[in-house]
């Protein structure tokens, strides 16, 4: 684990955030195993030169985050460390690509609206007019939150998406209703932030925390586009990865 040099004072971020975010680090850096005992309140004390309780103010966001877990008279122990895989190819399906990692995946709609679209979006969509549909939802893998995501639809081609998305839970079902059998990666764009206050919030993060971004594009099998997703995935949980070449 690092050492207290690291820490900055009069920063800006509070001091037991820098060590949250520093022993999530290692942990992420594989320097702490899944299992291993994290050291006595009073050793993580001396060894970031700070108080018992700016480290308990740490361990409990790492706690409620699921970084750690505290085990009643045994002490805080590393939780399962190992990511899940969220391999990017030509068609990419949630429940799909996690099915061998997890027992259960479920997409929880958290709210929806018709608005017109900023100009991204109609690009993405290939849309001169009209309006669009945004839903955001977020992803649960085994009942752990995994992921949040802003997906938007032409209003016009898919008037009943959020109707069909709510009866399945699943992007591809509710495509699959509106007469899209099978469609294609076009284009991933991969970005890193620290997580706002709603993605914290939904994914049940700490503040500091990393979210890896994932900018889409699907498109029917004439390549006519058809979906522009913004995903945003808990670092800590998930990793991204390229299986292939995508389309377009």
């Amino acid at each position: 684990m690092k050492s207290a040099r690291f820490i900055t004072r009069n920063s800006g971020v509070a001091i037991w955030r820098q060590i949250a975010d520093q022993i999530r680090g290692d942990i992420t850096a594989g320097k702490m195993p899944s299992g291993a005992k994290l050291p006595p309140e009073v050793t993580l004390a001396e060894r970031f030169s700070v108080n018992r309780h700016t480290i308990r103010s740490a361990i409990a966001a790492l706690t409620k985050e699921g970084v750690l877990r505290a085990e009643q008279g045994r002490g805080t122990f590393i939780a399962n460390s190992k990511k899940l895989t969220y391999r990017i190819g030509e068609r990419t399906r949630f429940s799909e690509i996690l099915s061998t990692q997890v027992r259960e995946t479920k997409g929880i709609l958290l709210g929806h609206r018709v608005e017109d679209p900023a100009e991204d979006v109609a690009k993405a969509l290939g849309m001169v007019s009209g309006q669009v549909i945004r839903m955001d939802a977020m992803h649960t893998a085994d009942g752990n939150p995994v992921s949040c995501g802003t997906t938007w639809f032409d209003a016009a081609r898919f008037p009943d998406i959020v109707e069909d998305y709510q009866a399945s839970g699943s992007i591809t079902a509710a495509l699959r209703a509106a007469g899209i059998d099978d469609y294609l990666r076009k284009s991933t764009v991969i970005a890193a932030r620290h997580a706002d206050a709603e993605d914290l919030r939904h994914l049940r993060l700490s503040p500091g925390a990393i979210v890896l971004i994932s900018t889409a594009i699907n498109v029917d099998m004439d390549g006519n586009p058809i979906e522009y997703t913004v995903s945003r995935f808990a670092a800590d949980r998930m990793e991204i990865a390229i299986a292939g070449k995508t389309a377009g």
